[in-house]
């Protein structure tokens, strides 16, 4: 086990910088996702860790041993970190006893160590009696293990996850959920795992890292990053999250401030110190709202309804606002239709941070 510290990370590809001022503090057995959207910078993160980039700024800690920084940058061979890929990476003409201790046989370990390690790997996974078999006579699932097994013969101090779950269907993407919390369970080992699946990252992670256009927008628990986003693209991305625009009226107490949204005086949840002022910008989930039957509340026109099993989720906006979006869930015992007005009623919600860069 280790932990890992990123500190000021920047990697430039001529004028482009795929990361801008990374820092993040890893604690020893710690499972961390990066979570982003395609070209955000996730991947060259994990290249960067792994040691198949050279960074332009910043330096990476390996277990307080520095391994990327303005003068140094150890191979990977040398960081003792283990990876596992989204294509598995399987040499097909050997067998999965042959394919998890390749590199102990090209590292020269002696043969009874190395069945040894290999038959350890592949009981740790789930896979004992497969020793035999070639990659093209097992599923995805076990094809996935295999790699696993592979990356822990090598007894790594730091594990890397890229998109491990991507080519698997919803069904065995489930399953090696699980897989992946029992083995970190049962190891210890700190991961990093990179993903674009924010439901893949909120059940297995300690922590969760957001990233944006190359930087760390957020670092925290997934319940903090469900409950409290730091921004707009957060809120956004997290759940579908509704951002509108809001007036504080109230100087923040015991973490609530009062506030007005849709026309309605709401008291909502906000950081410490929030300011009152127009401008702000709140975040609400599917709870916050509900739909009034007594004439209050604010009345919207549903552009769309998608029936979802036990509810349908619903596309709005408030009326004469059309450049006001609002997605959220209903129950299936209100059942509404694409042209429908209704009236909803904000009931709770976060403020979102004010903006530094204003």
């Amino acid at each position: 086990m280790a932990g890992l510290r990123i500190e000021g990370v920047t990697k430039r590809f001529g004028d482009f910088e795929a990361l801008k001022d990374v820092t993040l503090d890893l604690r020893d057995g710690e499972f961390v996702a990066v979570l982003g959207p395609s070209g955000c910078g996730k991947t060259t993160l994990l290249r960067a860790i792994a040691g198949f980039e050279k960074i332009s700024a910043g330096t990476i800690l390996i277990d307080g041993v520095e391994m990327s920084g303005p003068s140094r940058h150890q191979p990977p061979e040398s960081r003792n970190v283990g990876i596992v890929f989204q294509n598995y990476a399987l040499w097909p003409h050997m067998s999965v006893a042959e394919n998890v201790g390749y590199a102990l046989r090209v590292g020269k370990v002696a043969k009874a160590e190395r069945e040894r390690r290999v038959r350890e790997a592949l009981q740790l996974v789930d896979l004992t009696g497969m020793d035999d078999r070639r990659p093209a006579n097992l599923s995805g699932g076990q094809r996935q293990r295999v790699a696993l097994a592979r990356c822990l013969v090598a007894a790594p101090s730091l594990v890397l996850f890229d998109e491990p779950l991507a080519n698997l269907d919803v069904h065995l993407r489930a399953a090696m959920e699980n897989e992946f919390a029992d083995f970190h369970k049962r190891t210890g080992t700190t991961i990093v795992y990179i993903t674009h699946d924010q439901a893949e990252a909120m059940a297995l992670a300690d922590r969760i890292a957001v990233m944006d256009r190359g930087r760390v927008i957020q670092f925290a628990s997934p319940r903090d990053l469900y409950a409290r986003p730091a921004n707009a693209m957060v809120a956004h991305f997290i759940a579908n999250g509704i951002v509108l625009p809001a007036s504080v009226l109230t100087a923040e107490v015991n973490g609530q401030v009062r506030a007005e949204i849709l026309g309605q005086q709401v008291t909502l949840r906000s950081m410490a110190g929030q300011p009152p002022g127009i401008g702000a910008q709140v975040c609400l989930r599917s709870h916050d709202i509900v739909v009034s039957d007594d004439g209050g509340g604010s009345e919207v026109l549903v552009t769309r309804a998608v029936y979802r099993g036990g509810g349908s989720r619903i596309e709005a906006h408030p009326v004469g606002q059309p450049e006001l979006e609002l997605v959220f869930d209903l129950d299936d015992d209100r059942r509404v239709k694409a042209g429908d007005r209704i009236a909803l009623r904000v009931i709770g919600g976060w403020v979102l941070p004010p903006d530094p860069a204003t």
